[in-house]
């Protein structure tokens, strides 16, 4: 399914003092870790609002699918809660997505952030709502992310500045320009919904993506099997940001190389989005301009609402 553009839904912009409501739709998290991410995310002005059953578990799991699908529909029902953030990511995303009330999300647009494992949760409202949701950090990063990556979280949400993202190191993998709505996340979990009646539609699209302790050769069985299903067919450009501990990176990037070959796809690397320090918050839905010339990717409007 392709979003229209007249269909898309733009979220309401966070301002000083607005709710964030906190879910764990995937794994648990370290207590530690998302103590130190609640403390700059006061800092910044929100209110953080986070019910007791965040911390059930049942074992690699938040809690049963049930109860992570309905702690989702809680706050998109909350009108108190302006955006909604995940903990952390690890695994579990895949599972509530059958469980999800799309009409109810869609009635109720607001801004929802995460990214690994939670890119099924990102592509699956964006396709199935029309809602424009956001690849950046959870959490249990936020104690860790730099402060590039913290601006720019503000930024995207909080503020009408256009997002541009340049190449850390001007990295070209193939040359030219594209435009489309962006689609990111993590390769290792859109892979996974190829097949599924929540795979996201890739034609006209820049599909950015990033992922984290995937070996060469398992990157090259992703891509190739997303290749043959014809996920790519018609995308109109690609870009990358961090491919932590997945081996060398220009090994990453000729596997990239090879898989675009026979297409005329821009391929740019080096952005700061992914398993790292730098996590830089993008929209999915809103369209942009990748130019390698320039080594940038560079969106079109705002990502949130007055």
């Amino acid at each position: 399914m392709f979003v229209d553009p007249k269909d898309l839904r733009i979220p309401p912009r966070l301002v000083a003092g607005d709710t964030i409501g906190v879910i764990a739709p995937a794994s648990p998290f370290e207590h530690e870790k998302f103590y130190q991410g609640l403390s700059v995310l006061e800092s910044m002005g929100y209110t953080l609002k986070i019910e007791k059953e965040l911390f059930l578990r049942k074992g690699y799991l938040a809690g049963s699918d049930a109860h992570r699908a309905r702690m989702l529909h809680r706050f998109f029902g909350d009108r108190d809660v302006k955006a909604i953030i995940c903990a952390r990511g690890g695994y579990g995303s895949m599972r509530i997505l059958e469980l999800l009330d799309y009409e109810h999300i869609g009635a109720n647009p607001k801004i929802l952030v995460g990214f690994s494992d939670i890119s099924a949760l990102l592509a699956a409202i964006h396709t199935k709502c029309g809602v424009v949701t956001f690849h950046g950090p959870v959490v249990t990063t936020f104690g860790e992310i730099d402060h590039e990556s913290i601006a720019a979280f503000s930024a995207a949400l909080s503020t009408e500045q256009v997002i541009e993202l340049i190449s850390e190191k001007n990295i070209t993998i193939k040359s030219g320009a594209a435009v489309g709505a962006v689609l990111a996340g993590n390769l290792t979990t859109l892979c996974h919904l190829t097949g599924t009646r929540f795979e996201p539609e890739l034609a006209g699209r820049i599909l950015v993506l990033e992922d984290r302790g995937e070996a060469p050769y398992r990157i090259d069985r992703m891509l190739t099997q997303m290749k043959l299903a014809g996920c790519f067919k018609d995308i109109a450009g690609v870009a990358l940001g961090a491919f932590e501990k997945c081996g060398d990176e220009e090994s990453i990037y000729r596997i990239f190389e090879e898989i675009f070959t026979d297409d005329e796809v821009p391929v740019l690397a080096g952005l700061g989005i992914g398993h790292r320090a730098r996590n830089l918050t993008i929209p999915l839905g809103i369209g942009a301009t990748l130019d390698t010339k320039r080594c940038r990717l560079k969106f079109h409007q705002p990502a949130t609402l007055l």
